[in-house]
């Protein structure tokens, strides 16, 4: 079992920055590769961002490449979501999610493990 706990999300004005946090406990951390995902009320959860379980291969949604920048550290247990000239098309819930599997997937099915979410508003 791997629990997650997601952190960082708030109201921020359209083009600021937020940092979302995700703490694993459980089986070792850096067997997983981590995914973010996000889902708006009354929509789809949809892939935001990934990271394999050295950190050495990432893989983004078109909507938020270039202003996203998925990492982790291994070391904490932790992976991270920096979010950059956010905009209130982002307002969502943030989810991280964790799979044992080598290649990366932007599939919310194949993952394992979920945490509760954290939500984002940005204001325009």
């Amino acid at each position: 079992q791997v629990q997650l706990v997601e952190s960082g999300g708030g109201l921020v004005q359209a083009g600021g920055s937020l940092r979302l946090s995700c703490a694993a406990s459980g089986r070792t951390f850096s067997s997983y590769a981590m995914g973010w995902f996000r889902q708006a009320p009354g929509k789809e959860r949809l892939f935001v961002a990934a990271i394999n379980w050295s950190g050495s291969n990432t893989k983004y949604a078109d909507s938020v490449k270039g202003r996203f920048t998925i990492s982790r550290d291994n070391a904490k247990n932790t992976v991270y979501l920096q979010m950059n000239s956010l905009k209130p098309e982002d307002t969502a819930v943030y989810y991280c999610a964790a799979v044992a599997i080598l290649v990366l997937t932007n599939i919310p099915e194949r993952y394992d493990y979920w945490g509760q979410g954290t939500q984002v508003t940005v204001s325009s």
